[in-house]
């Protein structure tokens, strides 16, 4: 299995642990102090300490009276906290590095888009500010047809609407779902004629063939790729998103369902140094799996990046209602029967057989599976697989597991990660429209897992929704939908253990337990500096805590606002 530890890199990178008593500490790069240091590494408090940083490792951790003896720069944050760095549990950096470049279709509080006319106007302002002559795309991402005021998604007439000269193509905020105008589907070659593909649907005209411009998963990927043609800043694109992982103090990115594109991408980028944080890759695993094996080498950093294992998309999205369920949707989309499931994107053989091999090879697996007949496939497949070593296979998103379900998780050694951010921004749809009250209710089922005494990670999902970890720490702790109504009261976990679902547990699931994940001699130095120590705050006031300082392999990489001694 594919497992580094602190000690095998250490003795790699030439480094001298300290392990002896504090006073033989003489120098080090950078000294760290806080009033309010909280390492993760079991205790549910912060305490005043001191880290020494050298050779991009912590070497010592102590008081603050032994820290005035080492020589190098200190820096104290006094009332202001340090934590280990969050881990991105799961998102997609080359797509947030993508969504810098297009237009912002979201709705608030990411973005401003109310009405389908605000989502004209946007995608025409957008049009005349990139000065997008006749023929280029134009790309618009993340609406959201549960918060427009039409409750709809965008036709190919509303999109005629803005242009008939630009062809146009939207990515829906689940990125399950897109909509195109009639030159983008005519660029596409997709007319009346053309047939759904296996794991995505064409929805048409009402009482006709024609398409009405809105694509589900694996239909709307050819004017996907053809829309991103018009890439044209992908470096600048990526320096981006560092940033943005950076300011929300993210140590560790993930890529997930990576292309072999994003991946060249990610591996141009390094090399001219604009990755200041560790990325992890997990390319598509639903192809040609023997050439993806032999072309790949997986668990091994090459300058910041590493490609972690494997993704496999088993269904689509609860928001989007493409997730594959065991019970119908409370409400079904447009087209669909009462006893409408959604549906899965591969069958449940080719699942079993991907895992199987994928699992013989020692490669880690991450799975999509938000409704809870996916995560059945998932369960099958690793039962089917009859795997014996530590495989920790990620359940990804998992939204919908049942009791039963987790029990089973348990026993084959699958780890949940959680996109618990949507108690907050679906947890209403979810409630009124896609579940109903009582399935609703148990979204992200993170007591229910704690409970067990299983590890389990949350994530954001990014670009999604925003790489916001503090958002994401409120959410989990307090499950308060838009509306500002408790969704699942008895899902709430405690502050701590929402940290070291975004730390501790993080590190764990990429097999990076031993470098990352707590503030400890030996470990890298990825550390975030928050406002405030989040321990001592009310969870309903966490929202109020910001990012001040993020480190990386003790690099500072952003910062507001740090006071040097």
């Amino acid at each position: 299995m594919i497992i580094n530890t602190a000690k095998s890199l250490a003795m790699a990178f030439g480094l001298l642990l300290l392990t002896g008593p504090a006073d033989a500490l003489d120098k080090a790069d950078l000294i760290l102090s806080s009033n309010h240091v909280v390492l993760m590494t079991g205790e549910q408090k912060s305490q005043p300490l001191a880290i020494a940083i050298t050779n991009q490792r912590i070497v010592w951790i102590g008081s603050h009276m032994k820290a005035k003896n080492i020589k190098g720069k200190h820096v104290n944050y006094g009332e202001q906290s340090i934590l280990p760095g969050f881990i991105d549990a799961h998102g997609h950096a080359s797509y947030l590095a993508f969504a810098t470049q297009v237009a912002n279709l979201a709705s608030p509080p990411v973005g401003s888009v109310k009405t389908m006319q605000e989502l004209q106007e946007q995608l025409k302002s957008f049009i005349k500010e990139k000065e997008l002559a006749p023929g280029e795309w134009v790309i618009g991402l993340g609406y959201d047809d549960s918060l427009l005021k039409e409750q709809r998604h965008p036709t190919k007439q509303d999109l005629d609407a803005v242009s008939t000269v630009n062809p146009i193509y939207l990515i829906h905020v689940s990125s399950h779902l897109g909509a195109a105008n009639s030159l983008g589907l005519s660029l596409a070659n997709i007319t009346q004629n053309s047939i759904d593909p296996p794991g995505g649907k064409i929805r048409r005209m009402k009482g006709s063939q024609e398409p009405n411009g809105v694509f589900e998963e694996t239909a709307a990927y050819p004017l996907q790729k053809l829309a991103m043609t018009s890439y044209k800043d992908p470096l600048g694109s990526v320096k981006e998103a560092m940033k943005i992982y950076a300011s929300n103090g993210i140590t560790t990115a993930q890529d997930g369902a990576s292309s072999p594109e994003s991946i060249a991408l990610m591996r141009a980028a390094d090399a001219q140094g604009l990755l200041n944080l560790d990325v992890i890759t997990y390319p598509i695993g639903q192809g040609d799996a023997g050439t993806l094996i032999d072309s790949t080498v997986f668990g091994e950093y090459q300058g910041r990046l590493k490609v972690g294992g494997i993704k496999l998309i088993l269904d689509g999205s609860p928001q989007g209602k493409t997730a594959y369920l065991t019970q119908p949707y409370f409400m079904p989309p447009h087209g669909q029967e009462a006893d409408y499931k959604g549906y899965p994107l591969i069958p449940q053989e080719a699942a079993s057989e991907f895992v199987k091999t994928y699992s013989e090879a020692g490669i880690p697996i991450m799975a999509h599976a938000n409704g809870d007949a996916a995560a059945d496939m998932l369960i099958r497949s690793i039962e089917d697989a009859k795997i014996t070593s530590d495989h920790r296979t990620i359940m990804i998103h998992a939204q919908t597991v049942r009791e039963d379900q987790l029990d089973q998780m348990k026993q084959l050694g699958i780890i949940p990660s959680y996109f618990s951010t949507h108690t907050f921004y679906w947890g209403d749809w979810h409630r009124d429209s896609v579940f109903g009250l009582k399935r609703a209710s148990r979204i992200s089922p993170t007591f229910s897992t704690l409970k067990r005494n299983m590890p389990f990670t949350v994530h954001n999902d990014a670009p999604v929704v925003p790489p916001d970890m503090i958002r994401l720490l409120w959410s989990t702790t307090n499950r308060l939908t838009r509306s500002g109504k408790v969704l699942g009261e008895n899902q709430k976990i405690s502050t701590y253990d929402a940290l070291k679902a975004m730390t501790v547990n993080a590190a764990y699931q990429h097999f990076e337990e031993d470098i990352k994940g707590t503030i400890e001699v030996g470990k890298l130095a990825d550390l975030v500096v928050l406002s405030e120590n989040p321990l001592s705050m009310q969870i309903q006031d966490l929202l109020n805590l910001s990012v001040v300082a993020t480190y990386s392999h003790g690099q500072e990489i952003y910062h507001t606002n740090a006071a040097e001694l």
